[in-house]
């Protein structure tokens, strides 16, 4: 005491000024002595489900698993490590006179250091303080920063950085890393023997070494159970039954529950971001999420049988666009197979999956009625030639059983008619991102799967499509723009929010009527089988869904959505080798029914009654009524009555016999019989007629009055192949000569007599099958054709040779 008043004496009264000046300098250096931040290294990449369970991390930059910092320790940590380490934590102002005095009480008796007094507010500042040497010196700094530290953090904010960034052996640091990788767990789910273990482990981290120490562990954790006992923080059944839990024998591997999820938010929130998120709370629900990893796996099995590795599922709930499940891959792939790609992101041919998409569009604008008739006939347009599977044809086919059965060539002539720019435009407004270039690159294929979408895409827009219609009513049949949008996997992440006032009397995208008719013909489905005919496919829960398969069986697709969810799955190999039998309806729609009895049922979408109307429509065509034919009033869409009118049913006039057709110029219209009557083009009657039995071939004209037609308005027959002007490429043969080319024609009446003339040479007859084979010349040709009744059609067409078959 005399020492410090000679140098106050000696200084502070002789040189006041300076004295002021290194109380300020002091001052100061006391202000700023903390480290800013108080932490700064690297931390996991941590994922947590919609409860804060965790489903995977990725480890630091520094090789630690060091996990986020958390603000909420759990209490039994918080009593085991305060009894542990520093008991009056929560009194003292950073140092323990109390706990130093016994410390050197402690280490005199001893004559070596065996407590050092520090509180758990100095560890804290050692530990922020990397690499200093635990010197006096350093021991005072500490110290004195420590009082610092209390003057800015709160006992619970030190008490958080010290659970967050202590030692637990090895490179596990902080409580959250050292609960999951010993016990499984979270920290707040910890039980008293397991806190009480991990309290002492910051003390001696080296204790935890799997096969050593394990005694002198478990010495230390039950001599801190009984301290707890005696304080009162436990009673003495919990004591004993804490004592007798085991160690942990080793570190656990932590969980990788979405492997796939967490690289695309690494990537998406963390990578090379300002202000990176390195924990996550996704909107993921973990026990849907294992349960449908199960699913993959298991189907994913049975798949590999036939070398088919990688398959992929989303789940996502329709009212607020949330991911529940995401399962990228199936792990059962293996490096060798890129198990570690994640498909449900990755650009994959689409097959059929946008068939749906043409249909609503359609609809929609009133260009088609859900049963309109379209034309499934052998097709070629601009040299592209659409096939049906198995290349059967039904010569026409209502647009909803087009749908259904996921008809190649009915479809395309649907996106002709609809047009290829505005079905591009509409699929960009989908959300379907990665069809990027521009309509003419992809063409007609593009319904077909020319061009390449994602799961993730294609999911959200069937789920926005449900949300679409389920909102409907709910906005006073008005349409919130935001209701399409791509899918969510971030919890809490806002909602786009849009006012009353907003909303728009016009869908944006896809109108709730168009939408509620397409998922109505999406409840069935109807897929060929090995033989070629139509099985019906369906689920015991209702549900709109559509396969797909890619061009050469590289991509299998299986979506489906109800009121409630939308499920999406792919299947296929990732590195685009494709497979026999790695089609839509069996190698990803099985999945997608097991997915779907994971999910609660609901009731069906309710229609949306404000935008249908009650139309009469023509029993036969499909399209709107006109008076020549029986029609049925059906609810359609109200933009349906701008759809055309029924133009295959006419009314014809019939002899008194009413075996042939006449006209005024050949009969008495007294005598006539008037009937209406449904008629198909030739071509369309062709191959319609082979599958519909009960159609009524249409009469021929009486002798008489065949004098007295226009040829061309009435014309029987028309050309199969070629169709229309063309150039028809045939490859030589091994002989240099050119290869034979069949020539198809349909004739009303398969009986007529059919005479085939190319460049005005007579060639050949045909009765019943018109088909002919022949060898043209290279160069142009003129093909005619006359029946038995003098009809005479004509095609033009040029032979182009292709280089010589090997």
């Amino acid at each position: 005491m005399n020492s410090v008043k000679k140098i106050y004496s000696l200084f502070f009264k002789k040189h006041p000024r300076k004295s002021l000046s290194l109380l300020v300098i002091l001052l100061l250096a006391y202000f700023f002595c903390l480290p800013s931040p108080l932490f700064d290294d690297p931390t996991c990449m941590v994922l947590e489900d919609n409860r804060g369970n965790l489903l995977g991390a990725r480890i630091a930059a520094d090789g630690q698993w060091r996990f986020p910092h958390s603000d909420t320790i759990p209490n039994k940590f918080v009593q085991a490590i305060t009894e542990f380490e520093d008991r009056r934590f929560f009194s003292h102002f950073g140092i323990d006179p109390k706990g130093i005095g016994r410390a050197i009480k402690q280490n005199v008796a001893n004559k070596r250091i065996v407590s050092g007094g520090s509180t758990i507010t100095m560890q804290v500042i050692r530990m922020a303080r990397k690499g200093k040497k635990r010197t006096v010196f350093q021991k005072f700094m500490e110290a004195i920063m420590a009082t610092r530290l209390e003057l800015s953090y709160s006992k619970d904010n030190i008490m958080a950085h010290y659970a967050s960034n202590a030692p637990f052996g090895g490179n596990v640091v902080g409580l959250d890393a050292a609960s999951w990788r010993y016990f499984g767990k979270r920290p707040d789910l910890l039980s008293w023997s397991e806190a009480a273990t991990l309290a002492v482990l910051p003390n001696s981290p080296a204790l935890i070494h799997p096969g050593r120490n394990r005694k002198a562990l478990q010495a230390k954790r039950n001599r801190l159970l009984d301290r707890l006992l005696e304080n009162g923080h436990l009673d003495s059944l919990t004591c004993e039954l804490a004592k007798e839990e085991p160690l942990p024998k080793k570190p656990l591997p932590l969980p990788r529950l979405a492997p796939h999820l967490l690289d695309r938010a690494y990537l998406e929130h963390f990578r090379g971001k300002k202000g990176k998120r390195t924990r996550l709370k996704s909107t993921i629900d973990r026990s849907l999420q294992e349960q449908a990893s199960q699913i993959v796996e298991r189907h994913q099995i049975n798949l590999k049988a036939n070398d088919i590795h990688n398959l992929a599922a989303v789940i996502i709930e329709v009212a607020s666009g949330n991911v529940v499940a995401y399962v990228g891959n199936s792990p059962n792939a293996g490096k060798a197979h890129q198990a570690q790609v994640d498909v449900i992101k990755a650009p994959r041919s689409t097959g059929s999956i946008l068939k749906p998409f043409l249909f609503a569009s359609m609809l929609q604008e009133g260009s088609l009625l859900p049963n309109s008739l379209v034309a499934d006939i052998p097709t070629s347009l601009s040299g592209y030639r659409p096939k049906n599977f198995y290349e059967k044809y039904d010569g026409v086919v209502s647009a909803r059983r087009a749908l259904i059965r996921s008809l190649n060539v009915p479809i395309i002539r649907m996106l002709q008619k609809y047009g290829l720019e505005k079905f591009h435009f509409q699929l960009q407004r989908l959300g379907l991102s990665s069809i990027n270039k521009p309509a003419s690159y992809y063409g007609l294929p593009l319904v077909l799967g020319g061009a390449e979408a994602s799961l993730w895409d294609i999911s959200s827009a069937y789920n926005s499509m449900s949300r679409t219609l389920n909102e409907y009513y709910e906005n006073d049949s008005r349409y919130n723009p935001a209701s399409f949008r791509k899918a969510n996997y971030i919890f809490n992440r806002k909602t786009p929010s849009i006012k009353r006032t907003q909303l728009l009397e016009e869908a944006p995208v896809l109108s709730a009527s168009a939408i509620w008719l397409t998922f109505d013909a999406m409840q069935e489905v109807e897929r060929p089988n090995s033989e070629g005919d139509w099985e019906f496919f369906n689920s015991s829960k209702r549900i709109a869904w559509k396969t797909g398969t890619s061009f050469g069986f590289r991509d299998a697709w299986a979506v489906g959505t109800t009121p409630k969810y939308t499920i999406g799955v792919w299947a296929g190999n990732a590195d685009g080798e494709g497979r026999p039998g790695l089609v839509g309806v069996k190698a990803a729609a099985p999945v997608l029914f097991d997915l779907f009895d994971l999910v609660p049922s609901s009731n069906w979408f309710d229609p949306p009654y404000d935008e249908l109307v009650e139309l009469p429509i023509c029993k036969k065509s499909g399209n709107r009524a006109s008076p020549n034919c029986k029609a049925d009033t059906l609810l359609v869409q109200a933009a349906g009555i701008n759809a055309p009118t029924c133009s295959f049913h006419k009314k014809i006039h019939l002899d008194s016999s009413q075996q042939w057709q006449v006209t005024s110029d050949c009969e008495s219209p007294m005598d006539m019989i008037h009937q209406n009557w449904f008629v198909l083009p030739p071509v369309e009657e062709h191959y319609f007629k082979s599958k519909n039995p009960n159609y009524k071939l249409l009469p021929s004209y009486r002798a008489d009055c065949l004098s007295f037609l226009d040829n061309k308005s009435h014309r029987p027959m028309q050309l199969i192949y070629p169709k229309e002007p063309t150039k028809i490429y045939v490859p030589l043969s091994l002989d240099g000569s050119v290869s034979r080319t069949v020539f198809k024609v349909a004739h009303r009446q398969n009986s007529m007599q059919v005479h085939w003339h190319l460049d005005n040479e007579f060639i050949g007859t045909t009765k019943d099958f018109h088909h002919y084979e022949f060898k043209p010349s290279v160069g142009h040709h003129t093909l005619t054709l006359v029946d038995e009744q003098g009809n005479r059609l004509e095609q033009v067409f040029e032979i182009i040779e292709k280089e010589k078959e090997h």
